[in-house]
């Protein structure tokens, strides 16, 4: 099972939050990872120049186009914008969308709320850790391990 990972990718912290939750992901039996952060080098973002907007976004599509579930991180006091986009690109196809919230404000327009009523509803599912994300990725990679 291919999994897109989509989440903030800007600080150093970030960074290594989505490699650390990649490096866990891809350990589980069946579970490919896929993480935008992996696709782009920066030497080779730098040479494209103006291009490199069009490269990222073409690049970070067709990743997207190609994997079978997307597990986006909607931590902070707003969820990323380009996490937002992805969740909502997903959801739009079809695609499943997993939310991890580990966060421990709410975000939400209700009391009920863990982040905006868009982004929150368009996830099939949100965790409230990355144990339970990991369980429920290897629940859903274990009947096709074999495939």
């Amino acid at each position: 099972m291919r999994v897109y990972l989509a989440g903030p990718l800007f600080t150093l912290a970030e960074r290594r939050f989505m490699a650390h939750l990649r490096d866990l992901a891809g350990a589980l039996p069946g579970v490919f990872p896929l993480w935008p952060g992996d696709l782009f080098a920066d030497d080779e973002l730098a040479g494209l120049g103006h291009t490199a907007k069009q490269h990222l976004f073409r690049g970070c599509v067709r990743a997207l186009d190609g994997c079978d579930l997307v597990a986006a991180v909607l931590d902070g006091a707003q969820v990323d914008d380009g996490t937002a986009w992805e969740a909502g690109y997903a959801y739009a196809r079809g695609l499943p969308v997993w939310g991890l919230r580990t966060d421990c404000r709410s975000a939400g327009e209700t009391a009920h709320s863990l982040v905006n009523c868009m982004i929150e509803c368009s996830c099939a599912e949100v965790f409230r850790d990355v144990e339970a994300l990991l369980a429920a990725l290897a629940r859903r990679a274990r009947p096709s391990a074999g495939t």
